[in-house]
């Protein structure tokens, strides 16, 4: 019978037990940890690119908003000019003037109007007179 060899050094036997298992727990892992970094990264593209197409569409939305808001306007200030240019008329004026049977002025006056206001009087005459300072 042959007898067992001792091992020399038990100390590098344990560590290469050791350095054994943790080798083969990371090659089982690594596969796994690649394909989800690899999902992850694929992950991150897609919703990248999902914002900023929805981004992109709500902008192109607002864009058309404002284009659709602006013909409106130019419509509706188009058709305000004419309803001012239609009550501006000089004919207009001159037959709603003649309907009311008026007439260019024969004179002129020219009337002066007094600015100055009159300082209320107060009942006491101690604040009429520090009024009047200011």
């Amino acid at each position: 019978m042959v007898a067992p060899q001792r091992i020399t050094n038990p100390r590098s036997a344990r560590t290469a037990t050791q350095t054994r298992i943790v080798k083969t727990t990371r090659a089982r892992y690594t596969a796994i940890v690649r394909v989800s970094t690899g999902v992850c990264a694929a992950l991150i593209g897609l919703m990248s690119y999902v914002l900023l197409l929805s981004n992109s569409t709500s902008l192109t939305y607002a864009v058309d908003k404002a284009h659709h808001q602006r013909d409106a306007l130019q419509e509706q200030t188009a058709r305000l000019d004419d309803r001012i240019a239609q009550a501006s008329s000089e004919e207009r004026l001159a037959a709603l003037a003649a309907k009311l049977n008026m007439h260019d002025a024969q004179t002129f006056t020219v009337a002066h109007i007094d600015n100055s206001q009159p300082v209320a009087k107060s009942r006491i005459p101690l604040f009429d007179t520090i009024a009047a300072w200011f």
